[in-house]
């Protein structure tokens, strides 16, 4: 019979690798910063970076809160169930590509349903395209954690999925930067590089909500929505905004979602346009108050 896993057990056993790599991460991005200064390159505008770092920082900070909250429904989930899938190397490898293909399908219903795309939007609107942008993580992303419960259910060890889900957010640091052209073809087949990234943060008209890839892009590959750079990458969304607020930055969208159904007229159209795609909803409605 499967031994039950305390949280206190997964939160000491899981090292929290994104805090440790923090000052790294910060590091290379001040580094990248100053090479763009040094030598005209115009990656970086102060008023963004800061507004980047202060997001991250935040996002942080709320991690060691609510590290426990995510911890304690995927433990729930994986102590419910009677199986449980060995710890080993192969498993472990195994938990990472599961865990990458249901990354994938959070990311995607993240551009494709109002609600979630309030959790993302925030990595998407800078208009520039650096090693800071990585830092841009929701400070309400921890919603999605709906799409990885599959992975408990399926008997992968709370730690091992931890772990997991760390490295993969470590991947993506690297590949936010301009300063790396392409890869080699063998590896741009299988895993997401900055050239595919660039794509996917474009609001280029052929690139909207293409490469959703986390760590493999294999999965862009198999369900159509794999797009080749062929042109320079207009950064933002279609709905800019023109500020340096991080706390707007994080809430905007929530604040126009709830603005659009407290005007619906009806608890129907309300839960809609919950649930609607992001280009149904309408933007500043309260305007029309006025």
């Amino acid at each position: 019979m499967k031994k039950e896993i305390t949280l206190d057990k997964v939160i000491s056993s899981a090292p929290d690798l994104i805090l440790y790599a923090a000052p790294i991460m910060i590091g290379l991005a001040l580094l990248e910063f100053y090479f763009s200064w040094k030598t005209k390159r115009d990656l970086y505008e102060k008023k963004d970076f800061l507004t980047s770092l202060t997001i991250g920082l935040v996002y942080i900070l709320q991690g060691l809160v609510t590290k426990s909250i995510m911890f304690g429904l995927v433990l729930w989930v994986y102590n419910s169930v009677s199986w449980s899938i060995p710890v080993n190397w192969f498993t472990s490898i195994l938990c990472f590509v599961v865990l990458d293909f249901c990354r994938y399908w959070a990311h995607r219903y993240g551009h494709e349903v109002n609600f979630l795309w309030a959790t993302h939007v925030t990595h998407h609107n800078s208009e520039k395209y650096n090693l800071s942008t990585s830092f841009r993580l929701s400070w309400t992303q921890q919603i999605k954690v709906i799409f990885f419960i599959p992975i408990s259910f399926l008997g992968f060890h709370p730690v091992v999925f931890f772990i997991c889900h760390q490295i993969a957010v470590l991947y993506q640091f690297w590949i936010h930067t301009e300063l790396i052209d392409r890869m080699p073809k063998w590896f741009s087949f299988f895993f997401v590089t900055p050239s595919h990234h660039r794509v996917h943060h474009g609001r280029n008209e052929n690139y909207l909500d293409k490469n959703y890839g986390s760590t493999f892009i294999i999965w862009d590959r198999m369900f159509g929505t794999f797009e080749p750079e062929t042109e320079k990458s207009i950064y933002g969304i279609i709905d800019q905004p023109k500020h340096f607020n991080p706390v707007k930055h994080v809430f905007h969208v929530w604040v126009d979602i709830f603005k659009n159904m407290r005007r619906a007229g009806s608890i129907k159209k309300a839960l809609w346009i919950f649930v609607a795609p992001p280009s149904s909803l309408e933007k500043n409605p309260g305007k029309k108050d006025a």
